[in-house]
């Protein structure tokens, strides 16, 4: 940042970090700044470390294998689990519930919408307290109930009482997305979160899987008679117990920052922080800042990635409760309409690893992120405008529409490597998040009752939204190339200055002209 730029740079508030540190200008300033609470939390270790720190890259390796192996799996169980959780309704749908609770018209509609009514009224609380409070016990606790509540659904015995159940589900539900993206952002440099948060989120496909192959089993022995439980109350306990079970593992292992990782040495600890340096981050602020808030709401990516959050999840919110019905409506019963969705989750395994893989290693996620769209808009395209008569078509482009997760999973790597000040972080993650329930309330009513078998009005209002979904990721790209290339040319002046340690000062991305946005 040279002189000129600082002196031409907008007021703000005073407790904006970098501008204390700009008027300082001297070292015992800067020593001053680093002991106060606005700093980040890996200061404690990289202001005693200092400058002098190193590692070979056969350590960092091993690290980086060490943290894999022990955060990784907790996060990809427990996604996987989620997601099973929301979608037994889909499976619970085709195994008698609606009979038992004698739902009509759209009532089974609202049971989808309602879940994310509770995520929507509780996404930005819970993310102030993900901030707040110690990241990886408060989201064991949100399991751990959720589970609970999971279970209580066996026990509902009526339109009413489902409602209530599915409502507290989507507010304890609200915590596991922002909270791992925050994980993720803790122990991972930027080119490497995309690829592990399509890992872990891909245990959204391996669990479509399962849960398929459960319930098609459960169902055949439900239909010979053998449970002593209908089958669909079997599903909600079965999968609540699971939920709660690895709750309590999360609680026990998962460490809330690498600070405080007992599976790592004090050494290993300071290489964990050094070796994110370069994320311009840091793990973690536990203080709330206006002026960071105020920049979440004036930054137009902020704003791109609700739009996206929105539209891609009317998609997401009909299909993902409503896919054994599509199935079904293809012509294919019921009990093939459980099995016949295993693929669809295989489809979203291989994309989301694979494409978030390829955008780490080239740099560019958010092109396969697109590519991704563009599957799902050609799979959908097959569901709606092929003739009934080709069953076997109709059902490969459902498949097809497995892909549409990687967009969604793109911009959320890209809220983790591409925002950068705790509070800012937690707030935009907060937005994406409410628009994303927004779209999940809106999905599941575009599928009317009225329009049964073939819901021809959803379907094209599911063609719409994919390509829209496209034009704005590619709006995403050109926003963050054009200010990277700003940042470049700012950084080649020869009075740019540089703050010691000011990646673990909690600047915002806006704040810190060293900072580039991942494409």
């Amino acid at each position: 940042m040279s002189a000129a730029d600082v002196e031409k740079a907008p007021v703000r508030e005073p407790d904006s970090p970098i501008e204390k540190i700009m008027s300082a200008k001297d070292a015992e300033g800067v020593k001053a700044h680093l002991t106060e609470e606005d700093g980040d939390e890996a200061l404690k270790i990289v202001h005693d470390e200092g400058a002098g720190f190193t590692m070979t890259p056969e350590e960092e390796r091993a690290l980086l294998r060490k943290i894999d192996w022990h955060i990784l799996p907790m996060l990809c169980v427990i996604y996987g689990l989620q997601f099973l959780d929301k979608t037994c309704l889909s499976y619970a749908s085709i195994m008698g519930i609606q009979t038992f609770a004698h739902l009509r018209g759209q009532q089974y509609s609202w049971l989808g919408s309602i879940f994310y009514f509770g995520y929507l009224v509780w996404e930005y609380p819970t993310n102030r307290l993900l901030q707040r409070l110690p990241l990886a016990k408060y989201t064991a606790f949100n399991v751990i109930v959720w589970g609970t509540i999971l279970a209580c659904m066996a026990g509902a015995k009526n339109w009413s009482g489902l409602m209530a159940v599915r409502f507290f589900l989507g507010l304890f539900e609200a915590s596991v997305s922002p909270g791992f993206a925050l994980i993720t952002s803790q122990w991972y440099k930027v080119n490497e979160q995309g690829s592990r948060t399509g890992i872990w989120f891909s245990f959204n496909g391996f669990a479509q899987i399962f849960g398929g192959l459960v319930a098609y089993g459960l169902s055949k022995d439900d239909a010979k008679g053998s449970l002593s439980i209908p089958g669909w109350k079997v599903v909600f306990v079965l999968t609540g117990t699971l939920t709660i079970f690895f709750g309590f593992v999360l609680l026990a292992f998962l460490p809330d920052s690498p600070l405080n990782a007992r599976f790592l040495s004090p050494r290993e600890k300071a290489m964990a922080i050094e070796r994110i340096r370069g994320n311009n981050q840091g793990v973690g602020n536990k203080h709330f800042k206006w002026y960071q808030f105020k920049e979440a709401l004036t930054d137009i990516r902020t704003w791109l990635f609700v739009a996206y959050a929105l539209i891609a999840d009317i998609p997401n919110g009909g299909i993902t409760n409503f896919f054994s019905i599509i199935i079904t409506s293809i012509g294919y019963t019921s009990q093939q309409s459980l099995l016949y969705g295993c693929p669809a989750g295989a489809i979203e395994v291989v994309t989301l690893i694979g494409f978030l893989w390829l955008g780490d290693r080239f740099g560019n996620r958010i092109f396969w992120g697109a590519f991704s769209e563009a599957i799902s808009l050609l799979g959908m395209l097959l569901v709606y405008a092929l003739p009934t008569h080709l069953k076997v078509g109709r059902l490969i482009g459902y498949y097809l529409t497995g892909s549409s997760a990687t967009g969604f999973v793109v911009i959320l790597s890209l809220i983790s490597s591409n925002v950068a000040g705790y509070t800012k972080k937690t707030t935009v993650s907060a937005l994406y998040l409410i628009f994303y329930c927004v779209g999940n309330l809106i999905g599941p009513q575009v599928f009317q009752a009225k329009d049964a078998p073939r819901y021809t009005p959803a379907l094209i209002t599911i063609v719409v939204c994919f390509i829209i979904c496209i034009f704005i990721l590619l709006g995403i790209w050109y926003v963050n190339h054009r200010e990277n290339v700003r940042r470049d040319a700012l950084k080649a002046s020869p009075d740019y200055v540089h703050v010691p340690n000011q990646e673990f000062l909690d600047l915002t991305d806006g704040e810190n002209l060293e900072f580039r946005y991942r494409c």
